[in-house]
């Protein structure tokens, strides 16, 4: 099996990935769909697969990960879990995709390392609707869109409550910010009407 580049971005498909300690406990539960971008004279996209996904990986106290794997290892997206007290994070994201050539035995590397992405705390599932893009290298980028994902404790198998990433935040109170400026627009435009037209009146009076 090799993937195979498309020449259009697509809506990835959402795969859901669970991941037990040696006790069948569950300790990882990741919901997303995933694209991978390769930037070669143009951009192409490959949309990960989750019926041909091999779920792998390892849980400890502090430090977990899931590891999503195609045949023959032709494709991998690895998420490295760090706890920090009550709060838990994503630390490194790497991936690498081996797909059928738009150049001569290409293979496509990348990683985001060092860094505290999608936090959350203890018990707690991290959530976004929004489109996130990743730069893994200068010629690999990641797209998940949905990305739902809870680690360490998952109490049942299910997700707890959820922490809203800040591009849905955005997107849910924007609108709500704009609508109460308009009408606090509006309500300063009627009572600048209501004074003049008083204003006037009462000169028309005087007269």
């Amino acid at each position: 099996y090799r993937p195979v580049l498309q020449p259009q971005e697509s809506i990835p498909p959402t795969g859901t990935y669970m991941l037990r300690d040696r006790a069948g406990v569950p300790c990882i539960r990741v919901t997303l769909g995933a694209e991978f971008m390769v930037l070669e004279q143009k951009t192409w996209y490959f949309s990960l697969d989750p019926s041909r996904v091999v779920r792998t990986g390892t849980c400890g106290a502090k430090n977990a990960i899931l590891s999503l794997t195609l045949p023959n290892n032709s494709a991998s997206l690895l998420f490295y879990f760090l706890k920090d007290k009550n709060v838990y994070y994503v630390t490194k994201i790497f991936a690498h995709l081996y797909p059928l050539p738009v150049c001569k035995n290409c293979h496509y590397v990348g990683v985001v390392d060092h860094e505290k992405l999608f936090v959350s705390k203890g018990g707690r599932s991290f959530k976004c609707n929004s489109e996130i893009l990743l730069r893994l290298s200068s010629m690999l980028r990641l797209k998940l869109v949905p990305l739902q994902m809870q680690a360490f404790s998952v109490p049942k198998g299910q997700y707890g409550k959820e922490v809203e990433c800040w591009a849905d935040y955005n997107k849910r109170i924007l609108p709500i910010i704009i609508g109460g400026v308009i009408v606090g627009l509006l309500l300063i435009a009627l009572l600048t009407y209501v004074i003049v037209r008083d204003r006037r009146r009462t000169g028309y009076e005087s007269l």
